[in-house]
């Protein structure tokens, strides 16, 4: 795994080939189309088809995830570079920082920045202003660091502790490709518009309960990597906890309140989707608005953060089995 995470800074996704996120989104469009002409415009129906298309996109990548992980058992030489390559397809961190820093570098030609910024947001980006871009550069480098980062190295981390308990079970490579399964399901049909409204919401929930845990990690550990005390990190937790209550996503608003107390931003106000505007909270209001600076630091913090997880993780490896 931290060969992984390397992998993942020092190449990220490459154009040139096959993304295992790109195999899950062809699957998910071919069967939404397939569930949609079967069930009209029936909700039940519908729902029925979101729940038969995540269970079996989900164990579909679990399964394969867990045969990759039987061949580097047992053919280390050759499926070992598999099992890792596989591992750092799951991770986001680079890619995350070179989004964010695409629309940095078009800054101040707005045009630019915003037609690079609406690949990477959910907001409508048309008519905003630099400052509006900054704040929603910052929201999505610290809501995305927990979504496609820490969240997969989460179940990477869980499915190495099931995997040296009995090397049957799935391992870090199968959980961490059922969950990036679950996450594409909710960047693709989790909306709440058409027949999305009913299609999508399996998907979204399991996500949402995937990325319920790992959200709360990041908010408490994150004075860590901001290096403050271990006796910061149940107030980071409770102040991410109190201003994230009011958003209507379970996760979003915690891990960007947690930024934002922890980086000292204000995060949050109003935004504009398919033309409808939506009043977000408003997150550390006394702080100052984003900057560059500011959002330059958090990508820093998510790459030490990171860090910190997999040094723990080793530890409690390491003690793991001095106590056995």
């Amino acid at each position: 795994m931290v060969g992984a995470c390397g992998l993942d800074r020092l190449v990220g996704d490459p154009r040139w080939c096959l993304h295992p996120v790109v195999v899950m989104g062809w699957w998910i469009g071919t069967l939404r189309g397939l569930v949609e002409a079967i069930a009209g415009s029936r909700p039940w129906a519908l729902r029925l088809g979101g729940c038969l298309i995540t269970a079996l996109l989900v164990a579909t990548a679990g399964l394969a995830g867990l045969w990759i992980e039987r061949f580097a058992l047992g053919q280390p030489a050759l499926g070992g570079p598999v099992l890792l390559v596989g591992l750092a397809s799951a991770l986001a961190g680079r890619s995350l920082d070179q989004a964010v820093h695409g629309v940095l570098n078009a800054l101040p030609n707005l045009g630019l920045a915003r037609e690079r910024l609406a690949g990477i947001v959910g907001r409508d980006t048309a008519d905003l202003g630099e400052a509006e871009i900054l704040r929603a550069l910052a929201e999505t480098a610290s809501e995305n660091a927990v979504d496609g980062l820490f969240s997969p190295l989460f179940w990477m981390l869980l499915g190495a502790g099931l995997w040296s308990l009995n090397p049957s079970w799935p391992g870090p490579l199968a959980l961490a490709w059922g969950f990036k399964a679950a996450s594409t399901l909710d960047s693709m049909l989790g909306y709440r518009h058409g027949t999305l409204r009913w299609l999508g919401t399996a998907g979204a929930r399991l996500d949402d309960l995937m990325v319920w845990l790992p959200c709360r990690l990041v908010a408490f550990s994150l004075p860590l990597a901001l290096g403050r005390g271990f006796g910061n990190c149940f107030a980071s937790l409770n102040l991410a906890l109190a201003d994230g209550a009011s958003d209507p996503s379970p996760n979003a608003g915690v891990s960007q309140a947690a930024y934002a107390h922890g980086l000292g931003v204000q995060l949050g106000g109003v935004n504009s989707y398919r033309g409808a505007t939506v009043l977000k909270p408003l997150l550390a209001p006394a702080n100052a608005p984003a900057n560059r600076a500011t959002i330059a630091k958090i990508l820093r913090i998510n790459g030490r953060l990171q860090l910190i997880w997999l040094a723990l993780a080793g530890l409690g490896a390491f003690m793991t089995k001095i106590l056995r």
